[in-house]
């Protein structure tokens, strides 16, 4: 038997990240309206200037994403953010918690000739994070507007974690992609909407127990569920079909184990430790190893809810093509 665990992304981690001229090239990009493959610590992003609409649209047909989806904008830190954005206390409070890091706030669109109208999906409000990864902090800095950088997959496709993933999902579409090793987290960031109450859009690598310690208790998505992406029926998805909580494979079934793990081929170990920030790692780098497998499906193990275990639940439920 072979089992794959996160051994396997040790490599990546070591890279040395792209430098100076390589972040130089992809602003001149960005600037020219073409496209660029960027790293961020929850996972590589598909970027585009958020005030252009040719460009934007150029990320959309890369993606075959539909248009009501709304993308991210990415900034270089709050500043930037208060002027695209209306800021309330709650707001501030999380951006002086969180960011630089994996939190999305949806809160009402300031500028919006910063972030077009198709960027947004025709909405009256905007989802803006300040990634953490000093790669794209640079390139945030140098370019000096907001970027909006979905995930570098087509559309349903579990995330890159990894530049070559990314660049075998949408490479042909970019003028650039910019190496800076395996994403840290490999989970998309938490989104939480401060339209009225304050709502949990979409798990993610912040905790909602982490959310509600700074501005209390957040309601569910269901309000503002379309003011966020990630929110489709069947999203992360592989080609092979997917069973959830599977305490073992069946015949010819991939696996993707959380623990202990069971004697067999094709088994894809998220943590052997079952550690959830593992697990969070490792999860759409293995979806993608495991639909490259030959199985004729995957299964999956059970996977506690608490924590960190609510995001990968979720991922996992859009990958069988669930709606949640």
């Amino acid at each position: 038997m072979e089992q794959h665990r996160s051994d396997s992304s040790q490599g990546e981690r070591q890279r040395q990240p792209d430098g100076e001229a390589r972040i130089a090239e992809a602003v001149r990009a960005l600037r020219e309206g073409r496209l660029v493959i960027l790293p961020t610590e929850t996972v590589y992003g598909l970027a585009a200037d958020a005030s252009n609409p040719q460009a934007v649209a150029a990320v959309y047909e890369a993606k075959g994403r539909p248009s009501f989806n709304p993308l991210i904008a990415h900034v270089a830190d709050a500043a930037a953010a208060r002027r695209i954005a209306n800021f309330d206390p709650r707001a501030e409070a999380l951006a002086a918690r969180f960011w630089p890091g994996p939190l999305t706030l949806v809160m009402p669109v300031l500028d919006t000739a910063a972030v077009c109208d198709l960027a947004r999906a025709g909405l009256d409000t905007v989802a803006v994070r300040a990634p953490a990864h000093p790669l794209t902090h640079a390139l945030l800095s140098n370019f000096g507007g907001p970027v909006v950088a979905p995930s570098a997959n087509r559309s349903g496709r579990p995330s890159p974690t990894t530049c070559a993933d990314a660049a075998e999902e949408t490479g042909d579409s970019a003028a650039v992609a910019l190496d800076g090793g395996a994403c840290a987290i490999g989970l998309e960031s938490t989104v939480v909407s401060l339209l009225d109450e304050a709502r949990l859009l979409r798990p993610g690598a912040v905790t909602r127990a982490e959310i509600e310690a700074v501005i209390g208790p957040l309601a569910e998505a269901e309000a503002d569920a379309r003011r966020s992406p990630g929110r489709l029926a069947r999203h992360y998805a592989p080609n092979l079909p997917v069973r959830l909580d599977a305490a073992a494979p069946e015949a010819d079934e991939a696996y993707l184990a959380f623990g202990p793990s069971p004697a067999g081929a094709r088994v894809f170990n998220l943590s052997p430790a079952g550690d959830l920030k593992e697990a969070a790692a490792n999860l759409f780098g293995f979806l993608r190893a495991a639909d490259r497998s030959g199985a004729s499906g995957i299964a999956v193990a059970p996977i506690p809810h608490e924590g960190l275990g609510e995001a990968i639940n979720d991922r996992l439920k859009r990958a069988a093509g669930f709606v949640g």
